[in-house]
């Protein structure tokens, strides 16, 4: 059973917020219920050690990845450090496609993106610049996210309505070459 915990461990990484079900798990690591639940229970008690930062959670019918609530703090303090509390490319650009196409699923931003967001997704929960939506309805299982109050508040906006239009943002950036200067020195 030992082989499966770093497994089992690597597929709720994966996964993230979407978690595994005990089927899910059962069927991926070809094992019947009972080796399942030993596996599960095996990475669980791994985790009680305090010198992981990690927990196995059993939440909403999926067992999930969480951090542990007794090093809350120290959380609290990484997203409130101005030093942390910068927003790279990546997670404009993140924050860009959510707020163009919310409520949207990881996988929907993945291929908008071209590249695994998931952890991206993570951070900016994180900030506050992004919630939970709901279920996606093409597949109920996904996870749907939409951005905040916060994110409103950082960007300087009201609403949703004050973003710049999609179409405006294409229509002034597909001729533009963005190597080449508007002024010419004369």
């Amino acid at each position: 059973m030992n082989k499966y915990i770093g497994i089992l461990e690597g597929l709720l990484f994966v996964v993230g917020d979407d978690g595994l079900t005990l089927d899910q798990i059962k069927e991926i690591l070809e094992l019947n219920e009972d080796d399942a639940k030993e596996v599960l229970r095996l990475l669980r008690n791994r985790y009680e050690d305090e010198i992981y930062g990690i927990q196995l959670s059993f939440l909403g019918n999926t067992f999930k990845l969480t951090t542990k609530k007794e090093h809350r703090d120290y959380y609290q303090k990484l997203i409130e450090n101005p030093t942390t509390n910068t927003l790279s490319q990546s997670a404009l650009e993140t924050l860009a496609i959510i707020a163009y196409n919310e409520p949207v699923t990881v996988q929907k931003i993945e291929q908008i993106r071209g590249i695994g967001s998931r952890d991206m997704v993570r951070k900016l929960i994180a900030k506050g610049f992004v919630k939970e939506a709901g279920k996606s309805e093409e597949n109920l299982r996904a996870t749907t996210y939409a951005t905040t109050r916060d994110f409103l508040d950082y960007f300087g906006l009201s609403s949703k309505d004050e973003l710049p239009k999609y179409e405006e943002i294409v229509e002034n950036t597909d001729d533009t070459d963005l190597y080449e200067s508007k002024y010419k020195e004369e």
